[in-house]
Formats: C-alpha cells, sequence, structure tokens
C-alpha cells in the first residue's frame, strides 16, 4: 500500500509541475520536478523507493535508450558522425579519466574506482532536460542534431564504463586486460543481440499478422514490451549489454518501421501515442526521484564530521566546471580538426561560441540520474558503498548545475535579432494555426443554410474555443488583451441596450402580460451583471437560472393546457423580436467601425441563441450527426488546401508544415473515431 501511493504521489506530482511549467516557462520542468521531489522528500519524509540497481535500469534506462534508438533520425546524423562518435566514445573516455582523477584528487575519501563510476555517468547527455529551455530560445538545429545524436550512444558507453567502475568498487579488483576484453564482448555482444532479438520479435510480429492476429492493441503492446524482453536476455542469458541491445534493438524497429509504416498504420498511430505518455512519465520521474534523493543523501553526508554544506557545494560546483570544461575542450578541439581537415571548407571556421554553446546544450538528466539511483548499498565483503549518499547528491548536484547555467546563459549566448532575421516573413506554429482556424469558421459561414444552421454554429464554437486557446498561449500583451475585453464588454451592453429598449416600447404600445414583462426585465438585470463583472462566480448564475426555471414552472402548472401554450408562444416571440432588436444594432455599429470583427462575432453569439430558440422539433440525431461529418470534412479539405497554400507561399517551413497536417489529422482521428465492442 505504501508503494501504492509513493506511485500516485509521483505521478500527481509530475502532473503538477507541467501546470507550473505553463506559467513560469522559463523555467524547465525538469528543474520544477526536482523542486517538487525535494518538498515531497521534505514534508513526507517517511516516504521512500528503493529499487535495485538492475530493476532501475530495466524500468526507466531500457525503454528511454530503446525509444531513443527508435527515433533515430539516420539522414542527418549520418553527415555528423564523426562529431557524434567523437562525442560518444572518446569525449565519455575523456570525461571518464579527467573527471574521475579530478574528483579523488578533490575528495580523497572517494576512491578512485568510485570517481570514475562518478565521472562515467556524468558524462551522457540528455536531450530532453534541454528542450525546455530550447522551446523559448532558438538553438542552432546542428547542436541539437548533435545532442539528441551522441545521447543515442553515450548514454550507452557512459553506463558501460560506470557498470565496469562499479564492479571494480564492489570486487576490490580492476585488471585493464580483462575489462577490455569483457568491455569488447559485452558491447559486440550486445549489439548481436539487439540485432537478433530485434530481427525475431519483428519477424514474430508478422507471422502472427499471417495467421490472423490483427488485434493493434496487442502488437502495441508487444511494442513496449520489446525493449524489456530484449534487456533481460541479454543481461541475464548471454550477460552482454542490455543498454546496448535495446539501442539496437530500437535501430532495428525503426528500419522496419520505414517499410511498413503505410501498412500499419492504426497501430503506428495508437503506438506512438502510448509511447508519448510513457516516456512522459518515466522521464518525469527520473526527476522527481532526483528531488526526492537529495535531502536523504545530504542528510547522510553532512554526518560527516569533514563536511559542511558550503564545502559539498564547492564540490558541485567544481565538479561541474570541469565535466563542462572538459566538453568545451574537446569541442573546440574537434571542430577545429574537422575545419582544418576539410580541403573545400564546406565546414563554418570554429568559434569559441559554437563551442559554447555545444558544452551548455550537453545537460546531465535521466540516465545521470538512473544510473547513480542503481549504486548497489553494499560492497561483496559486507561493507557500506564507500561514500554513497555523497556520490548520489554530488550527482544530483551536478546535474542541478548543468540544468542552471544551461537556463541562465544559453538564451544569453543566442543573437535574438539573428533569429528574428532568418524568422522574417515566416508564421510560427500557433499563428499558422490561428490562420487555419478562421479560414474554417468562414468556410463554415460561407455554406451555412437553414439546414446545417445548428450543427454549424456548434462547430463555429469549437474553433472559437482552440482560437482561444492559442491566444493564451502566445502570452498575448495584457493592455491589449484588457482593450479587447473592454470592447467587448461595451459591444455586449449595446446590444442589450437595444433589447432593453425594444421592450420598453413593445410594452408602452401593446401593454404586456406583466408576468413576462416582469420576466424580461429581470433576465436584462442579471445579464447586465453578468457583463459588467465577468468574474463573478459562475454558480450565482446557475442559481440564478434555477430561480427562473422555478417561477416559470409555477407559471406554466398555474394555467390550463391552451393558455400554456400561448404564455410560452408570446414570451418566446417576445424574446426572438428583442434579439433581432440586439443584432440590427450591433449591425448598425458594425459598418461605422474600420474592423467590425468584434461586432460580428457578438452578432454571432445573438444569431446561436436564436437559432436554438427555433428548434421547437428536436432534430434526428442520425441525420445531425450526418451533417456534422459532411461538414467537418469540407473543413479539413480547407484546413489542408490553406496549410498547403502557406506552404508554397514560403510563410510556413517543413516543420511546421508537418505540425499542421498532423493537428489536423488528429481532428480528422476524432471525427471518425468509433468505439468497437
Amino acid at each position: 500500500m505504501d508503494l501504492l501511493i509513493t506511485i500516485l504521489l509521483l505521478l500527481v506530482c509530475l502532473l503538477l509541475s507541467n501546470v507550473i511549467g505553463h506559467y513560469i516557462p522559463f523555467i524547465p520542468t525538469a528543474l520544477i520536478q526536482i523542486a517538487l521531489g525535494i518538498l515531497l522528500a521534505i514534508f513526507a519524509n517517511e516516504m521512500t523507493l528503493q529499487l535495485e540497481s538492475e530493476w532501475f535500469l530495466l524500468l526507466f534506462v531500457a525503454p528511454l535508450l530503446y525509444n531513443d534508438g527508435r527515433n533515430f533520425p539516420r539522414e542527418d546524423l549520418w553527415r555528423m558522425r564523426a562529431p557524434i562518435l567523437g562525442n560518444a566514445i572518446i569525449l565519455v573516455l575523456l570525461t571518464t579519466l579527467g573527471g574521475g582523477y579530478f574528483i579523488h584528487w578533490l575528495i580523497p575519501d572517494i576512491p578512485l574506482a568510485a570517481a570514475f563510476a562518478l565521472a562515467a555517468i556524468l558524462s551522457p547527455t540528455d536531450p530532453v532536460a534541454v528542450n525546455g529551455i530550447a522551446k523559448r530560445i532558438q538553438i542552432p538545429e546542428k547542436i541539437l542534431n548533435l545532442v539528441r545524436g551522441e545521447s543515442l550512444i553515450n548514454d550507452a558507453s557512459g553506463l558501460v564504463a560506470f557498470k565496469f567502475a562499479v564492479a571494480a568498487v564492489v570486487t576490490g579488483y580492476f585488471s585493464i586486460k580483462e575489462a577490455l576484453f569483457e568491455f569488447t564482448y559485452t558491447f559486440l555482444a550486445g549489439a548481436i543481440l539487439g540485432l537478433i532479438l530485434g530481427v525475431i520479435i519483428t519477424q514474430l510480429r508478422f507471422t502472427l499478422r499471417k495467421k490472423g492476429i490483427h488485434d493493434v492493441v496487442f502488437h502495441s503492446l508487444l511494442q513496449l514490451l520489446t525493449p524489456f524482453i530484449i534487456y533481460l536476455i541479454a543481461e541475464d542469458v548471454f550477460h552482454a549489454s542490455g543498454v546496448i541491445a535495446v539501442v539496437v534493438g530500437g535501430i532495428i524497429h525503426a528500419l522496419v518501421k520505414d517499410h511498413t509504416e503505410t501498412l500499419i498504420a492504426e497501430e503506428q498511430l495508437i503506438t506512438e501515442n502510448t509511447w508519448s505518455i510513457v516516456l512522459f512519465i518515466l522521464n518525469g520521474v527520473v526527476f522527481l526521484l532526483l528531488g526526492l534523493n537529495i535531502p536523504l543523501s545530504m542528510t547522510e553526508t553532512l554526518e560527516n564530521p569533514s563536511m559542511n554544506n558550503w564545502k559539498i557545494i564547492g564540490y558541485s560546483i567544481a565538479i561541474g566546471f570541469v565535466i563542462l570544461g572538459i566538453r568545451f575542450i574537446w569541442s573546440y578541439a574537434f571542430s577545429y580538426y574537422e575545419y582544418k581537415k576539410d580541403a573545400i571548407q564546406e565546414i563554418e571556421k570554429p568559434s569559441l561560441k559554437t563551442s559554447l554553446l555545444t558544452s551548455l546544450t550537453g545537460v546531465r538528466g535521466a540516465v545521470t540520474m538512473a544510473g547513480v539511483l542503481s549504486l548497489p548499498l553494499l560492497v561483496d565483503n559486507g561493507d557500506l558503498f564507500p561514500e554513497r549518499s555523497l556520490i548520489l547528491f554530488l550527482a544530483s548536484s551536478v546535474i542541478l548545475f548543468t540544468l542552471l547555467i544551461a537556463t541562465i546563459f544559453l538564451p544569453l549566448l543566442i543573437d535574438e535579432e539573428e533569429v528574428l532575421e532568418i524568422r522574417e516573413g515566416k508564421l510560427t506554429f500557433n499563428e499558422a494555426k490561428k490562420r487555419l482556424l478562421i479560414a474554417s469558421i468562414r468556410k463554415i459561414n460561407s455554406v451555412m443554410t437553414e439546414e446545417n444552421q445548428t450543427v454549424a454554429f456548434e462547430l463555429i464554437d469549437e474553433y472559437k474555443l482552440m482560437f482561444n486557446q492559442i491566444d493564451v498561449e502566445l502570452n498575448a500583451e495584457k493592455l491589449a488583451s484588457k482593450e479587447r475585453k473592454q470592447q467587448i464588454k461595451g459591444l455586449r451592453l449595446l446590444g442589450l441596450k437595444a433589447e432593453k429598449e425594444y421592450i420598453e416600447r413593445t410594452q408602452k404600445e401593446q401593454n404586456l402580460d406583466p408576468d413576462i414583462y416582469s420576466a424580461c426585465q429581470a433576465a436584462f438585470k442579471e445579464r447586465e451583471k453578468n457583463i459588467s463583472n465577468p468574474n463573478r462566480p459562475k454558480v450565482i448564475a446557475i442559481l440564478y437560472r434555477i430561480l427562473l426555471h422555478w417561477r416559470t414552472s409555477r407559471k406554466r402548472y398555474s394555467l390550463n393546457k391552451d393558455k400554456r401554450i400561448e404564455y410560452f408562444r408570446q414570451k418566446k416571440e417576445l424574446r426572438m423580436r428583442a434579439l433581432g432588436a440586439g443584432i440590427d444594432a450591433l449591425e448598425q455599429h458594425a459598418k461605422s467601425e474600420e474592423n467590425p470583427d468584434l461586432a460580428n462575432s457578438i452578432i454571432y453569439e445573438y444569431r446561436k441563441i436564436m437559432d436554438r430558440m427555433k428548434q421547437s422539433v428536436t432534430q434526428n440525431s442520425e441525420r445531425r450527426d450526418e451533417i456534422k461529418e459532411e461538414l467537418r470534412a469540407l473543413l479539413i479539405e480547407t484546413e489542408r488546401m490553406e496549410i498547403q497554400k502557406m506552404y508554397e507561399a514560403g510563410e510556413i517551413e517543413r516543420a511546421e508544415e508537418k505540425e499542421l497536417r498532423r493537428f489536423v489529422n488528429y481532428i480528422e482521428s476524432i471525427s471518425l473515431y468509433e468505439v468497437i465492442e
């Protein structure tokens, strides 16, 4: 039960971190998750989540690396194979050796093998951790591709080096000859097993389909289980590197997917959506666990009389600078080597700024935390793992340090004028999305008829809601937002005033039924309150509607059937004519305005209310659904044409064009979806 509560709390914190991240987008989500983990540890100090090293690697590292291999962008990254392999293998080795010796020199209490283990697990980079920063600044695509490419391999090489260093600490024995032999065996055997198992599982899926098993949920689950199967077989049966095996297995899956994705499109869609949820949980929980373990590891570390707060913080900063410093020196040296080697001079001249950007994007994250949390509690002779709590705290602190440094300094290094020049004349994704929605609303208005009017109004409401959500995402200026709200308020009051004047004229001319007149006056009063105070609690408006309904019900039951019908007919006709007067006033106002869009939007609201009042008989449900599908199909065609126009006109890039098409496809999928028992 305690384990279940812990998992639920972590998932709640994971959701909370994204809500907080929406309001403070300048802070990466990973940092928010670490902070929530720390708060969770402080306020729920009895909550712990201890996992054995193999379990941790299986549950977190295997699926994360398999996904990296699965999404390996081969064409782009093949051109960058030299810097990627250099960063993923040579830089990992340099970081392990250089960082290990520095850590042991700085903190002699940490044995050399344990220092190598800490440096090795600090060598892998995490593109997910830097994505939160990349969303708000324009990091060069080449640098992001480099980080993504190297992380696919350096996760594996760093974890293999980490496991050897940990084994040396646990057993107390280390031989370079044996280590090289075992490293070669585990690496090659892991790669071969990943290849073989990837092919076998792929063949199994095709065989099952030939046998008539086409259940997409079954095949999606099989894909999700694949990294766990590969990892367990490689590690437990052949004692090879499960990490390398899942990476190769992911690449095999990607190669097969390229040739079959159109044949199994439904399966691919379900699998990708499921993977996005799994990865969201795994990445988030790792950072929450990082924060959860910081207070405990810090407390245990401070129990050492030779340690204090400032000293261990100083150690963390020093190690962070050395790790990033090694990366900076390597990045500049390798780019300089490539520049000199390229006789045609196609490669741009190396600069300190580019090398610094490359260094700062090397943020440490999930794999580092997953690895360091897997450190065993005991060594073979039964003693405690040397300085385990200190190593855990230092790894956590260095992750925090790299995240903070990247958050603060990457925006300062990006030339905003350069980015604006590149984006000049281009629409952002949200701007292009708004263009799509406007085109759709115009199309609905152009094809609206008496038959499809009700459904058309519903669709316009949907698109207006999406439009408003985009406005929120774009973070429009508060002043402009206030001015717009004031204009809308004034237009609504203008329409209401015209309605009230019409009712007053009718009362003088025709002497209306006292109950109808008083009901209209009460309704006007309530609407005026809602317009003047839009932040008024909704519950008050709901209670008032209930009260009006109750008063109407009393009137209904006090009359006979014929008088009841006549009463409601008069009330409905009067209400329709009053709404018409409001529309006339708003149309007159729109003619005098340079930009009548706001007035037209209020007129649309009036017409929607009138349409609902006209629907005396409920429209046939099947016919209504049929009309909605026809309109939706027409809108989807309109949206796709609009996307193509924007792309051909050069207003959007290829990435935005693909994302917009994906957005339209999602809407189409929902409209076509039917529950099948």
